[in-house]
């Protein structure tokens, strides 16, 4: 009987010899360009372009569905000749003939029905979603425009793979010569993988963020329309400011530039109102990070902002935009005595900025927050504003940085407002993960909603057991923002938000499919801040104004003096579009 070490010799010696065996003949590839196909990789492909067709969050234009399904059938294509090229190359008996053959037809026969069924419904799928975000219905006539841009994803992908398929068949002969049959495949596939991988995260990265950094930094130079130098000193950039107009860049512009005066805010209160102060400072403004905090800070010294009943620090988004729509409605709210101050510390968009450079965030708002934290807690408590931070998108990632730094132990603050946190905020997932039992993900209870609440378009500050104490803290998100729900788990893990009750726009016919949910949602991301406000990632002013109503807790506020303030901004807004010919919302 043999023992465990002839039996581990043996295993050793059938391993090896079959690494050493002779090279079998090799089945010839497609060429390039070769219109000739893996009949398993079709349909694998299939299958995937089927359900890439299914609803996601947000509704899709054409052009984006065509995208979405010539990669998805890519992928699809790629896993099934990949699976098969492995199965062949384990030696494992396969079908042929007739039975190959048959067994061939029936999948694509079954694929095919799938795909069938999946285009006659897709147009009913995507004017669900667009109901019920009040967009115009498609017509399907939008089907020339998908397919077109399919094949258009689709054929350069295929050649990108066929082309990397021959240069790794050219390492493998290379290897063959000096090592045995297996082991020369598998040091081809290591080589091929190292070499995608350098150019991937070195020189083609490279090249995206210097491109980048061109493109954004000349755009930070011009201007928005119907932006004017500011007169009234309360602002930075205007003539009395210790900050050059030209420093502040594009949205620190646009931000000293759009402020509700005090004979507009009288209009609405009734009388009494101050002029808001506005101070911000741009990447130009000042040569380090230190140094234009401290700028920051000697400008809210100079308007009087530690004068006021409200001071906000905010985090800008990764241009250095602050949303009108969070800082507006507070100083209607307050009658304009209030003080919002903000740094810019990039000229990306947030999406690239979240790729090139988290730390640069989280040190500028620690930084800033710091230096104006230091003189602020000088200040007799009697006689001093209440400190409050504010952040939309990266800009809540910020905030979240100084929440958990310990700037704030001896100090606290008195709340804060973080609108659309993004898939990035730690603390967000940590808040969702241990989240009071029975109630969703979309939508959390944490600790009966002692310091921490969320909320959304329909409301919820008002759910929590508890008494909400001194610091109040406000997630503001939307059921269907992919900036707040997109995450790499998607690929293999159905989320928690698809499963039971579903948040407010979020149809039910959509499902959870491995990769092709992760590539849905992730495709989500670009047009999260071009529709219509309420959803995806655009805030409105009635949900930041409801925020900042429960945050501050102002005396004698009624939900009829809310609901007037935001039928009030609504109307202001659409008459500065009527005005400038433009929508100014954006995200960042």
């Amino acid at each position: 009987m043999a023992t465990g070490v002839e039996e581990r010799a043996g295993i050793r010696e059938r391993f090896l010899a079959q690494l050493s065996q002779p090279r079998p003949p090799r089945k010839r590839a497609p060429g390039i360009v070769e219109p000739s196909f893996s009949a398993v990789g079709l349909v694998v492909g299939l299958y995937f372009f089927a359900i890439s067709l299914t609803p996601s969050l947000l509704p899709r234009a054409g052009y984006v569905q065509g995208i979405n399904s010539g990669v998805a059938f890519m992928v699809g294509y790629g896993i099934g000749t990949s699976a098969y090229a492995i199965y062949r190359f384990l030696g494992v008996p396969r079908a042929t003939g007739r039975v190959r053959m048959a067994l061939i037809l029936v999948a694509l026969a079954l694929i095919g029905v799938q795909a069938g069924v999946a285009i006659w419904a897709y147009v009913g799928w995507q004017n669900q979603v667009r109901l019920n975000f009040g967009m115009d219905p498609l017509s399907p006539t939008v089907w020339p425009v998908i397919v077109v841009t399919a094949a258009l994803v689709a054929a350069p992908l295929l050649v990108i793979a066929r082309s990397l398929r021959a240069l790794f068949r050219w390492a493998d002969d290379l290897l063959d010569r000096w090592l045995p049959r297996r082991l020369a495949v598998l040091t081809a596939a290591v080589l091929l993988i190292a070499a995608l991988w350098w150019v991937a995260s070195g020189a083609f990265t490279n090249a995206f963020f210097t491109a980048s950094n061109w493109v954004f930094s000349g755009r930070d130079l011009a201007d928005k329309p119907g932006v004017t130098q500011p007169a009234s000193a309360t602002r930075s950039g205007s003539p009395d400011s210790l900050i050059g107009f030209d420093s502040l860049g594009r949205q620190g512009r646009a931000f000293v530039s759009s402020v509700p005066s005090a004979v507009d805010i009288d209009a609405f209160t009734g009388g009494g109102a101050m002029e808001p102060i506005r101070a911000y400072v741009g990447l130009r403004s000042a040569d380090t990070l230190q140094e234009r905090a401290e700028l920051l800070l000697a400008e809210l010294v100079r308007t009087g902002a530690f004068e006021r009943e409200l001071l906000v620090v905010t985090t800008t988004t990764g241009t250095g935009f602050i949303d009108p729509h969070g800082v507006d409605p507070l100083e209607y709210l307050w009658n304009g005595d209030t003080a919002i101050a903000g740094a810019q510390y990039s000229y990306l968009p947030s999406w690239i900025s979240m790729l090139a450079d988290q730390d640069v965030v989280q040190d500028t708002s620690r930084v800033v927050f710091r230096t104006i934290h230091d003189h602020w807690s000088t200040l007799p408590a009697n006689d001093r504003p209440d400190l409050y931070l504010y952040g939309l998108s990266l800009g809540s990632y910020g905030v979240e940085a100084v929440l958990s730094s310990a700037d704030i132990l001896n100090e606290p603050i008195d709340g804060a407002l973080m609108s659309g946190p993004t898939f990035v905020n730690g603390m967000h997932d940590e808040i969702t993960a241990a989240r009071d039992a029975g109630s969703p993900s979309w939508l959390p209870e944490f600790s009966d909603g002692r310091t921490v609440r969320f909320m959304n378009e329909q409301g919820g500050l008002e759910r929590g057991a508890a008494a909400w104490g001194p610091t109040r803290l406000v997630y503001l998100q939307h059921g269907t923002d992919p900036v707040v729900f997109f995450s790499g788990d998607l690929a293999f893990d159905e989320p928690e938000w698809l499963q039971g009750e579903r948040a407010p726009g979020v149809v039910d016919d959509m499902e959870w499919y491995p990769i092709v949910t992760l590539w849905q949602v992730l495709l989500d991301l670009p047009a999260a801040g071009s529709i219509p406000e309420g959803y995806g990632h655009l805030y409105t002013h009635r949900s930041n104004l409801a925020a900042w109503v429960g945050i501050t807790d102002p005396e004698d506020w009624t939900e009829a003096d809310t609901e007037s303030l935001a039928a009030l901004l609504d109307e202001l807004q659409a008459q500065r579009e009527a005005a400038l010919g433009s929508n100014p919302s954006e995200t960042g």
